[in-house]
């Protein structure tokens, strides 16, 4: 018999974790053509979205699928995440979690699609350092990113578990 992987446990763990202390769980999921999210709201194969208990309805944290109900914009949507495509979850005040490898393989003509919907943006030159801040889009109405956390002037990471 297979060994079942360590990753949905870990994902619910660090899911427990947020709402004990009062946190926000995010989770970041490279989106393929088994995930079912708002289209609109993904950048670069990516979507951040908020999976606390405010912003669900319906949440279900199995093995193999992270399942729920959100408001994108005022409209319902069923969300469908394969846990294998979940690149990392933690917490949206702190940025304390876990990010996990991915296999990232998409299809030529859906990549295509991709960069002719979302073209890079034209850069100006950085005066000052800026923060990075991963692709937003989630339950949250608000169109506002999270804020990046900063602890002792250093951005928060997160290390892979293998």
């Amino acid at each position: 018999m297979p060994e079942t992987s360590t990753k949905p446990y870990l994902i619910r763990a660090i899911y427990e974790w947020c709402t004990d202390n009062g946190f926000t769980p995010y989770v970041a999921v490279f989106v393929d053509a088994n995930t079912n999210v708002p289209r609109e709201f993904v950048k670069n194969n990516e979507i951040v979205l908020n999976v606390s208990f405010d912003a669900t309805s319906g949440l279900d944290m199995g093995n193999e699928w992270i399942t729920f109900s959100a408001r994108f914009g005022g409209i319902s949507r069923k969300i469908d995440v394969p846990v294998e495509n979940v690149l990392a979850i933690y917490a949206r005040e702190n940025g304390q979690g876990m990010a996990f490898p991915v296999e990232r393989s998409v299809p030529e003509t859906q990549a295509a699609t991709e960069r002719e919907n979302n073209p890079p943006p034209k850069l100006a030159p950085v005066e000052s350092e800026t923060a990075e801040t991963p692709a937003q889009g989630g339950p949250d109405d608000d169109d506002t990113p999270p804020p990046v956390p900063r602890i002792g002037g250093k951005k928060p990471s997160l290390k892979v578990v293998k």
